[in-house]
């Protein structure tokens, strides 16, 4: 599918799809669009090959239960800490400091309280189109059960809203969105993370990536 780590070029960063739930496939199609190489992350060991990882959409709490066997939790929460990271709709959720309707636990390394589903169920799924602060006017979002950022720290900036509540947000070396960005044919959302990824590689010394 890529080409071996040592003879890709420093320009493509390697970026992993955890590839549990959700619709991963979409993911990696939109990051090779973007310009970047997507892999498929289903071992922890993965994690120790990549530049940037995609938390995908699902179910929240099957995500953890199923995390939670072999240390895979644990590797991934030292991969958010220190890589850059992007969450969308439940990779939203795990990433959040806190999460309501009904808590649980998550990764907390967004400063974000995110209440689950609660845009509604399947049916009420939706494709809005609203202004946001990427370049290139309005931008498609698809909703799947999503959940609703309702408070964000000082540190998050705000890229988009609806009905006055954040959707897509960055917090340094962590991205978030509370809609779908694979569903839609527009890559600015990737993009974005794509160089969010260039811009911290262009940080790390030249012994490696840590």
């Amino acid at each position: 599918m890529t080409n071996p780590p040592e003879t890709q070029p420093a320009s493509i960063p390697r970026i992993g799809v955890l590839a549990i739930q959700g619709d991963y496939d979409a993911h990696a199609e939109a990051l090779r669009e973007a310009g970047a190489e997507p892999i498929l992350v289903r071992k922890p060991e993965e994690l120790a090959g990549i530049d940037g990882l995609i938390i995908p959409g699902g179910e929240s709490t099957t995500f953890l239960k199923f995390l939670e066997r072999g240390g895979f939790l644990d590797s991934l929460r030292d991969f958010v800490r220190r890589k850059p990271t992007f969450g969308t709709c439940a990779g939203c959720i795990l990433l959040a400091t806190e999460v309501t309707h009904p808590p649980q636990a998550s990764l907390g390394v967004l400063d974000a309280t995110v209440e689950r589903n609660a845009y509604g169920r399947q049916i009420d799924s939706s494709i809005q189109t609203s202004d946001t602060e990427l370049p290139g006017g309005p931008l498609e979002m698809v909703y799947i059960r999503a959940p609703r950022i309702v408070k964000t720290g000082e540190g998050v900036q705000v890229l988009a809203h609806r009905d006055g509540f954040p959707v897509l947000v960055e917090q340094g070396h962590i991205m978030a969105a509370t809609f779908h960005p694979e569903l839609s044919s527009d890559r600015r959302v990737h993009e974005r993370f794509v160089e969010l990824v260039r811009d911290w590689l262009r940080r790390q010394p030249r012994s490696g990536k840590s």
